[in-house]
């Protein structure tokens, strides 16, 4: 415990404790016993945990909020409520970083062929890993110029089974992406592969380029970002995680950033809300055992 810093400073100015004390109504007593007094069972334990705390914060290179943080702790063994985790984490000042919502990459082909909606907004996890992808497009800003960035997710356990960088916006980026995802995932025929309705995924060509690997081809509604949320929520929360800064000095170097993320954090470590805070490959190995 600390005492009154005026008294404090009184008494080593060499004023009396005594008439220092009389005019701010505190008790020699009282001022003694808190000067001496060791700090509560209480004080020492809320010590350690921000301890705990400030590592896992400082782990997820500060974007953990508290009920992340919280599943953290729990997961390490501790047994703390999520309440005492925020208090403690705002007498700290630590905070999780906010999603920020991105522009749009993607562009409507008003003459393309309508497909039909196979997933009708039912992205919950589970049961069954590799029957249902979903996919969109993003970008990192570099002083090179834009990194376009295709992703492959699927839906069951939220896993990035696929993904592919370009600094263009055709056809192909899209299809390297799928093509990424079946050779990783090698997924039985009739898998679905839902996207947007942006050129790219209804071109004839990523139409033929999934006929040859056996998957079909889902669209949601023009401008409803609810129609691909798993998609939508990865690039939040990937932009949110690598944090705000300077654009990266190359294409190469944000690519760089995007491999670490994606297969030695995202994937393996980040928690997810959704899947009851266990990673995507915690979730895929549960639900193949």
């Amino acid at each position: 415990m600390t005492v009154h810093p005026f008294i404090e400073a009184e008494k080593t100015a060499g004023h009396s404790v005594k008439r220092v004390c009389e005019p701010l109504q505190v008790s020699r007593a009282a001022y003694y016993h808190r000067r001496t007094a060791a700090p509560s069972p209480r004080a020492v334990g809320d010590a350690e945990l921000t301890e705990r705390i400030t590592d896992a914060h400082r782990a997820s290179r500060g974007s953990y909020g508290a009920p992340r943080v919280h599943a953290v702790l729990i997961r390490g063994g501790a047994r703390v409520g999520r309440r005492r985790v925020a208090r403690l984490m705002r007498a700290a000042g630590l905070v999780g970083r906010h999603r920020r919502h991105g522009k749009r990459t993607t562009v409507p082909d008003p003459h393309a062929r309508l497909r039909p909606d196979l997933v009708g907004r039912d992205f919950t996890p589970g049961p069954a890993p590799m029957t249902r992808w979903c996919g969109d497009i993003t970008y990192l800003p570099t002083d090179q110029g834009r990194l376009f960035l295709a992703t492959v997710i699927d839906i069951a356990t939220r896993k990035v089974v696929g993904w592919a960088t370009a600094d263009h916006l055709r056809t192909e980026l899209v299809a390297d992406a799928l093509r990424d995802a079946v050779r990783r995932q090698r997924p039985d025929t009739g898998t679905i592969f839902h996207s947007d309705r942006g050129c790219q995924y209804t071109s004839h060509e990523f139409a033929l380029i999934a006929t040859e690997f056996g998957i079909r081809l889902s669209v949601g509604r023009t401008g409803q970002c609810w129609d691909n949320a798993p998609a939508e929520s990865f690039f939040a929360t990937l932009k949110n995680d690598l944090g705000a800064r300077p654009p990266r000095p190359t294409r190469a170097a944000a690519r760089a950033d995007v491999f670490k993320y994606i297969e030695a954090r995202y994937n393996i470590r980040r928690l997810h809300s959704s899947l009851g805070y266990r990673t995507p490959v915690e979730y895929e190995a549960a639900l193949a055992a």
